[in-house]
């Protein structure tokens, strides 16, 4: 198994899958029914002992909570991530209402990031089937995320992490680097959604084509002026408290879907590496 095995399976299953369209029965309105939720994804794949992981250790990258790769499997070799970039109808949907999520993206977001479950369960009995052994980090019981700071759980200090990010192995691992909304501009921009597999397979690693951790972001700040909650600044970046506040409505709103992803859309880096 390499490279081009793995990117098939999944250019194949992200054409072929039902669940990368909405189905009549979850359809929110009637125009929806058969929308295509992602094209093609992006692959990319990064050397297990990276030095750049244990970086990620650091209290300048994640903290002492995020396990590495080898934590995660002892015997892996490999990472391999993906960005699935989400369609142009459901990017432009998201365009047009400054304030709310269209429909498209909600569905884009939450059945979205169930056919990202299905599909990487998949690649891991693909593996599996060639005799590979490999580990879904986000699936995983050993996983966890926080939003604010909860003194009776683990980590009590920390808020807004946890102890894998699809974000920063997408730029270990050469997918792309990270805009002033924290989102990974890759060259097919940050619309999309990020999923990671760590495996004993031994592949070729991509080369990473960047040095810095905002070198694709331009900072026009077009993302400050789209975001609906003022979460995004040009001297700090996005403020994590303010936009999952703002979350938090369109959950209410919108159960049990929920989203956003105004900074997303209509911006440089929505679907390639500004210029």
């Amino acid at each position: 198994m390499n490279k081009s095995d793995i990117d098939s399976i999944a250019v194949l299953f992200s054409a072929k899958s039902k669940d990368n369209y909405v189905s009549k029965e979850e359809a929110l309105s009637e125009e929806l029914i058969g929308l295509k939720l992602f094209e093609a994804p992006l692959l990319a794949v990064g050397e297990a002992e990276d030095p750049l992981f244990l970086e990620l250790k650091k209290d300048t990258g994640i903290g002492e909570h995020f396990l590495l790769p080898v934590e995660w499997m002892p015997q892996a070799k490999s990472v391999i991530t993906f960005f699935f970039p989400f369609t142009e109808e459901v990017r432009i949907s998201n365009r047009k209402n400054k304030e709310s999520p269209s429909e498209a993206w909600l569905h884009a977001r939450i059945e979205g990031q169930r056919f990202i479950n299905q599909f990487i369960l998949h690649l891991q009995k693909e593996m599996q089937l060639n005799g590979y052994e490999s580990v879904i980090p986000s699936l995983d019981k050993r996983f966890w995320a926080k939003t604010g700071c909860n003194s009776n759980a683990a980590h009590p200090e920390a808020s807004f992490t946890s102890n894998w990010s699809e974000r920063h192995v997408g730029f270990v691992c050469g997918l792309g680097t990270f805009g002033l909304s924290k989102g990974l501009i890759t060259s097919k921009g940050m619309a999309g959604r990020l999923v990671s597999l760590i495996t004993n397979l031994k592949l070729t690693s991509n080369i990473r084509e960047y040095t810095n951790l905002y070198e694709y972001c331009i900072n026009c700040g077009a993302c400050i002026r789209k975001c609906p909650a003022g979460a995004i600044s040009m001297e700090d970046g996005k403020n994590h408290s303010i936009c999952s506040t703002f979350l938090d409505t369109t959950q209410r709103n919108y159960a049990p879907r929920y989203g956003c992803g105004k900074c997303q859309v209509g911006v440089p880096c929505e679907n390639k590496i500004p210029m």
